[in-house]
């Protein structure tokens, strides 16, 4: 197990880009325990990883509108994508892990998951890397793959005085609230020894705050 207790918010909320980023900064900030987090987007919505190029997003991927995040990793399309944030508070046993590992232990646990569902999804070893930005076209060390290959869940990892935060995707979306919340349930039983529901509600003032100097402002979305 990852964690011995978690906390699982289904965030009732479809948010747009900015929003949904404010949010999971939030949370790093302020959860006291560790923290899964499954939600949905408002609108056409792909997220670049901090260190991306968006004007190559942009021609990759036409017709959205986009959000840098504050985790790293390749470029991700929310149309059809399953998205989930996991935050370990600083104390947490797996803040202290180096990346690869923290990635591994959260990816092995979704690995699981997904197995129960009846995909064939294994840890990528990275041997079918291909160097692009999009992320389900790069399947990385530690990213999870199916039958032939095909990258399955991606994620990106950042650390900061508070905690963890890695911000997941998983290309297999579900067809109903009712699938996702068992998804989430067999995830989170996978996570943590043992969980129970939770409903967070972020002060609006401080997320319009982090998106009004971060998540929508031009100069961070642009910036390389």
């Amino acid at each position: 197990m990852v964690f011995s207790r978690l906390l699982l918010w289904m965030d009732p909320v479809a948010r747009p880009g900015p929003e949904a980023m404010a949010v999971d900064e939030w949370l790093l900030d302020n959860a006291d325990a560790p923290v899964l987090r499954v939600y949905q987007w408002a609108g056409p919505w792909a997220t670049i990883g901090y260190f991306g190029d968006l004007t190559a997003a942009r021609a990759a991927i036409p017709g959205v509108e986009w959000v840098r995040r504050w985790t790293g990793g390749g470029v991700v399309d929310h149309r059809a994508d399953w998205t989930y944030t996991v935050v370990a508070p600083a104390g947490e046993a797996l803040t202290a892990c180096k990346g690869a590992e923290s990635y591994q232990r959260i990816h092995r646990a979704l690995e699981q998951t997904l197995r129960l569902e009846g995909m064939a999804a294994a840890l990528s070893t990275g041997a079918g890397q291909t160097g692009s930005a999009l992320c389900f076209a790069n399947p990385v060390p530690h990213d999870l793959v199916g039958d032939g290959g095909s990258k399955l869940a991606g994620a990106g990892q950042r650390r900061s005085r508070a905690g963890l935060l890695h911000q997941g995707s998983v290309a297999a979306p579900v067809a109903s609230p009712e699938a996702s919340q068992r998804r989430a349930e067999l995830l989170a039983n996978r996570l943590a020894a043992t969980w129970e529901p939770a409903d967070f509600q972020p002060p609006e003032e401080t997320l319009a705050r982090l998106v009004e100097i971060r998540y929508r402002n031009p100069a961070w979305t642009t910036r390389r």
